[in-house]
C-alpha cells in the first residue's frame, strides 16, 4: 500500500472477487436511486492503455448511508457497506461500474462521491481522487480546491443524462500523484 495516510484500505481486498472483468454492478438492480453508470480507461504515466488493473470502488446509498453487507467481509470492508465493487480493465484499458447516483452524508456538507482504489497487481495498491460531479451544488470552488490532489487524475467529472441514467467519466493515471509509487512498468504481454 503506498500513497498514505490510506484509512481502510485492506477493504480492497476484503471480498474481492473471481474473476474479474471489466464491469461490475455496485448497486443491485433495484436499488433505490437514479442509475448511474461510471466508465473510463486506466492509462499508464506514458497515456496507453493499461489491461489487467483492478479498480475498487465503494459509496453510499441514495441517502448518503454506507448499508451494512449482508454478508460481513471484514471489518474495513463492512466499514465500506455493501455497495462496492470491482473490476479488471479490458484489453484497451477500459472498465465501467453499473450504480446508482450515490446520495450526500446526511450530516455533513461533502459533495455527492465515490471513492476509488488501484490494485496494480504485483506492483502496488493505493486510493485515487474520488469521483465527484460537477452539477453537484456542494461541489463550490473552495470545496473542489481542498478535495482534490490529482491523485490518479482528476476525478471531478460533468456527468450527462442519457435515456434516464446518468453517465460519468473517470480517466486513471496509474501512479499520477501518488506519493512512494514505485512506477512499475507494463506487465509484460
Amino acid at each position: 500500500i503506498v500513497g498514505l495516510p490510506c484509512e481502510g484500505c485492506e477493504a480492497v481486498f476484503q471480498g474481492l472477487p473471481s474473476p474479474l472483468s471489466p464491469t461490475a454492478r455496485i448497486a443491485a438492480i433495484g436499488e433505490p436511486g437514479a442509475p448511474m453508470t461510471i466508465t473510463g480507461r486506466v492509462l499508464g504515466p506514458d497515456r496507453r492503455p493499461r489491461a489487467g488493473v483492478v479498480v475498487y470502488a465503494y459509496q453510499t446509498n441514495d441517502q448518503g448511508v454506507y448499508p451494512r453487507p449482508s454478508q460481513p467481509t471484514g471489518a474495513a470492508g463492512d466499514r465500506h457497506g455493501a455497495l462496492r465493487g470491482w473490476v479488471l480493465s479490458g484489453p484497451d484499458g477500459r472498465y465501467a461500474f453499473e450504480t446508482i447516483r450515490p446520495g450526500t452524508y446526511p450530516s455533513r456538507d461533502l459533495p455527492q462521491h465515490v471513492h476509488m482504489h488501484v490494485i496494480e497487481r504485483g506492483c502496488a495498491t493505493y486510493y485515487i481522487d474520488d469521483v465527484m460531479f460537477t452539477d453537484d451544488p456542494l461541489l463550490t470552488p473552495a470545496e473542489r480546491g481542498k478535495l482534490t490532489a490529482g491523485r490518479g487524475g482528476d476525478g471531478i467529472v460533468t456527468p450527462k443524462r442519457v435515456d434516464g441514467r446518468w453517465i460519468a467519466t473517470r480517466d486513471i493515471t496509474l501512479g499520477l500523484n501518488i506519493p512512494g509509487h514505485p512506477g512499475c512498468q507494463a506487465p509484460a504481454r
